[in-house]
């Protein structure tokens, strides 16, 4: 893909969030942005990667959108089902959630085509066996130790014109669903709601950014991420609220990653 076609790294964190139960362990493997399109990102391409995620042996698999391809610089777009079944080897005792990015709303399976609204992708979830979290929560638990698992819509879904969005997400709405003391992970695709979520979300998961996708000596983070973006990639720590930003696996708007190879995240809390 670019200067970094063949390199995909799992990058672990190993900490226990400030409020997180003393005692209480979780594995979470997280897999964002795939951007699914030929040559770049084939069904084969995110099959292999979702075996190496297996590899892992996580607790639970967290996948946070933008299954669609962001740009057309490919030679052919991945069909849904395609790569929904290549997703579908992924396997957690605790089950395989995800939430969709916007990418998959605002247009087809690749730029140039009219959106969907995300069915195709929705569908190949389902297909999948994977849980879609649409503004919602699902109490979980770990050797009988519960927790929350929280998905948000996505904030970007609507264009309303140049630098204009209107979000489908509903934070307040969908933290109102938790109705116990258990800790909270929160799924949401863009990291700037990080600015608004609450000390009671012990964990916050993002993508959306590809980690700046091309970070060049002295420049920085490339594409806009730089200026666009308070937080970029990996972990943050703000007012006692803490999150992470995987680099994700894709690309947008160019087909080329410098310096964030494609990763995976291995997350073990507690």
């Amino acid at each position: 893909m670019g200067v970094e076609p063949s390199l995909l790294d799992v990058t672990t964190y190993k900490f226990t969030p400030a409020r997180w139960p003393a005692g209480q362990k979780l594995r979470i493997c997280v897999i964002a942005d795939i951007h699914a399109c030929e040559p770049w990102m084939s069904a084969k391409h995110i099959r292999d990667m979702a075996l190496m995620a297996n590899e892992l042996k996580p607790d639970i698999t967290l996948l946070l959108g933008d299954y669609y391809a962001g740009h057309d610089y490919i030679s052919r777009a991945v069909p849904a089902p395609e790569w929904g079944e290549a997703l579908s080897v992924l396997k957690a005792p605790l089950g395989v959630y995800a939430i969709l990015g916007n990418h998959d709303l605002w247009h087809g399976l690749q730029p140039s085509l009219p959106s969907d609204d995300g069915q195709a992708a929705i569908s190949a979830l389902k297909a999948a066996g994977i849980k879609l979290l649409f503004n919602d929560a699902i109490r979980l638990a770990k050797d009988n130790k519960p927790f929350w698992l929280l998905g948000l819509g996505d904030q970007l879904a609507m264009r309303l014109g140049r630098g204009r969005f209107r979000g489908l997400d509903d934070l307040s709405g969908t933290l109102a669903m938790v109705k116990d003391n258990a800790p909270v992970i929160l799924m949401a695709h863009e990291p700037f709601i990080f600015s608004r979520v609450p000390e009671r979300v012990d964990l916050t998961l993002c993508g959306h950014t590809h980690g700046g996708q091309i970070n060049l000596p002295i420049i920085g983070a490339g594409l806009d991420y730089g200026r666009k973006f308070k937080h970029v990639y990996g972990y943050i720590n703000e007012n006692n609220r803490e999150m992470i930003i995987s680099g994700g696996l894709g690309t947008s708007f160019l087909p080329i990653r410098v310096g964030r190879p494609p990763e995976i995240l291995d997350i073990h809390l507690g």
